[in-house]
């Protein structure tokens, strides 16, 4: 049997692969988060809802609706986005010239507004989504077996992350978004809707969050605790990339997975906590992330 540092090959390949996946959502979250916190200066709370309310709105759909997992993995982000559109446009415009600070409890006591009615609905017990038809089985790698589904997870949130890279760094949209948060006066004398553009930019923040939501259907409980739960690692994995870095939230979210999955190999004690540690490790050498600019 092929070892590695002492343990079975098959079992340390197995960890690396759920720590890939894990961090294919730790990244698809910060990204959102990175979205509306480097564009729009919103440190997002209710993000961890909004992964939610994905995941929930994909059961219920499926449940009382019928919807399949591939019109619910296009409907749900527009639908849950467009929540968070009005969100931004009805709550948070009014206090967008006030320290960060309000967004951050305006936005808390929402996802605990959230949280709490779906738990008065459903309880907190987790319910089960169907793996879709297309995606049942797996490869055998010979050194290890790989679930479709899980590898489809890792390709569609590497996509959508290195899309939103490219759309918002190398694109002129991109360089409309950054111009507008960073000079809305001067884009607004060009006849750029900014407030619009704000609105839109959460709303599609929120929809990276939704969808993050619907890929985990199918892989995890879905409750209405499970945002709560990992809010507080992907706050730690944007920390880590820098507050507002988009590349850094993707490389960094995938990167914490990793580790976290090596970390149950060799130490399952610390599993929970080497984010962060990682994350105090990184704020006392380099206070602005690892790809953060400095102030």
């Amino acid at each position: 049997m092929t070892m590695i540092f002492g343990v079975p090959l098959m079992v340390f390949m197995g960890q690396l692969m759920l720590g890939l996946i894990n961090g294919a959502f730790y990244a698809l979250l910060s990204l959102g988060l990175a979205v509306i916190f480097g564009l729009l200066k919103i440190v997002n709370f209710a993000h961890g809802a909004m992964y939610m309310l994905g995941a929930f709105a994909t059961l219920l759909g499926f449940q009382y609706l019928g919807l399949n997992y591939w019109v619910a993995l296009l409907l749900v982000p527009l639908v849950v986005g467009g929540l968070g559109m009005v969100i931004e446009r009805l709550i948070l415009r009014r206090i967008a010239h006030l320290d960060h600070l309000y967004g951050l409890l305006l936005t808390f006591g929402l996802a605990l507004i959230f949280e709490g009615t779906l738990i008065n609905f459903f309880g907190v017990s987790g319910s089960s989504y169907p793996t879709p038809a297309a995606l049942q089985g797996g490869m055998n790698l010979g050194f290890m077996f790989l679930p479709t589904y899980r590898a489809w997870v890792l390709v569609a949130a590497l996509v959508v992350c290195l899309g939103t890279w490219f759309v918002i760094e190398r694109t002129r949209l991109g360089a409309y978004l950054r111009a507008g948060t960073e000079n809305p006066a001067l884009m607004q004398a060009f006849g750029v809707n900014v407030p619009q553009l704000i609105t839109l930019t959460y709303g599609f923040g929120v929809a990276l969050a939704a969808f993050a939501g619907v890929l985990a259907a199918p892989l995890y409980p879905v409750s209405p605790t499970m945002g709560s739960s990992l809010l507080i690692v992907v706050f730690a994995v944007v920390v880590i990339g820098g507050m507002g870095s988009i590349l850094g939230a993707v490389i960094t979210g995938l990167a914490m997975g990793l580790i976290e999955g090596l970390t149950k190999v060799y130490y399952p004690e610390a599993a929970n906590t080497v984010i962060f540690l990682v994350m105090i490790l990184v704020l006392l050498l380099r206070p602005a992330g690892l790809f953060g600019k400095e102030a």
